[in-house]
């Protein structure tokens, strides 16, 4: 779903133009962003806490030539889902079968796609 989908939903809702609605939606979404930016956390109660993290700096590898790398620490925005969020996620039941499989086959980031791999297990339907 884009925002313009969001925007036409909530608009045909509540009965305002999309038009404010967008503007609505979007001051919504700048405040969040300016929250992050100030405070480095933003709690939404039933929804989620979104959360400015640190990423460690770290060395990896170029895939294509092998060559070391140090990678810069950086800063990550987080989320996490609130109760609510969870249970109704949880009790989904109509999920399209193509997304489960691009679950079970993703992997993680580094390309580990073995059945033992701590981050890519996490990503695997039960």
């Amino acid at each position: 779903m884009t925002k313009k989908e969001i925007v036409k939903q909530i608009s045909e809702r509540i009965g305002l133009t999309q038009l404010k609605t967008k503007e609505i939606v979007q001051l919504t979404f700048d405040a969040i962003v300016d929250t992050l930016l100030e405070d480095k956390r933003i709690e939404l109660r039933n929804f989620g806490v979104f959360e400015v993290k640190q990423r460690k700096a770290r060395k990896a590898r170029n895939p294509r030539t092998g060559e070391k790398v140090d990678v810069p620490a950086k800063n990550v925005v987080t989320f996490k889902p609130g109760k609510e969020m969870e249970e109704r996620v949880l009790h989904l039941t109509d999920m399209p079968e193509a997304h489960s499989k691009e679950l079970v086959t993703a992997g993680n980031a580094a390309g580990d796609h073995s059945p033992g791999s701590a981050k890519g297990s996490r990503l695997r339907k039960s």
